[in-house]
């Protein structure tokens, strides 16, 4: 996938399901910059090997993971390493929103404060004023997609959310 085309397409059926969850959103996350296998995500999770296995199945079954070559582990073990394929940038899916936050909070439990920037504007625009705004954030969003990952940087992420304000109708 190109990070750099900005013609998203709606999601499938099957996509958005697989898009619908917190914990497999947090996989393709951190398949992103470095292939992992399930014992290593099932770790790094804190969850059960067998529970990660089905979210992994489910995530290469609908193209936002692939396998990688097979690698030779302990005591003849062959773990497969995946690697997260950036396909779920390209897709327009509002079905994941919730799912998203949640994945973000979970992340961000353990984030000290002083590293975690948040911010929340109240606005009152205009139907092309909203739409202006939601143009603008997507194109810098874009911009920092189409860019080459620095294998010495720190990876960071981007969480934005504009939405009615139903404390100020």
């Amino acid at each position: 996938m190109d990070p750099s085309d900005s013609r998203r397409r709606p999601a499938t059926d099957a996509e958005a399901k697989a898009l619908a969850s917190s914990l497999r959103l947090r996989i393709l996350r951190m398949c992103l910059d470095e292939p992992m296998t399930n014992a290593q995500l099932a770790e790094r999770l804190g969850r059960p090997p067998a529970s990660v296995l089905h979210h992994v199945r489910t995530l290469r079954a609908t193209g936002f993971l692939e396998a990688l070559p097979v690698q030779e582990g302990p005591r003849g073990s062959r773990p497969v390493p995946y690697r997260a394929t950036r396909k779920s940038w390209m897709l327009e899916e509002h079905r994941s929103s919730r799912p998203m936050i949640e994945a973000f909070l979970e992340t961000t439990s353990d984030v000290g404060e002083d590293e975690l920037s948040v911010s929340r504007l109240g606005l009152r625009l205009d139907d092309a004023g909203h739409a202006e705004l939601v143009r603008r954030l997507d194109d810098v969003l874009q911009e920092f997609a189409a860019r080459t990952p620095d294998p010495g940087g720190r990876p960071w992420s981007v969480f934005v959310a504009v939405h009615p304000d139903p404390d100020r109708d």
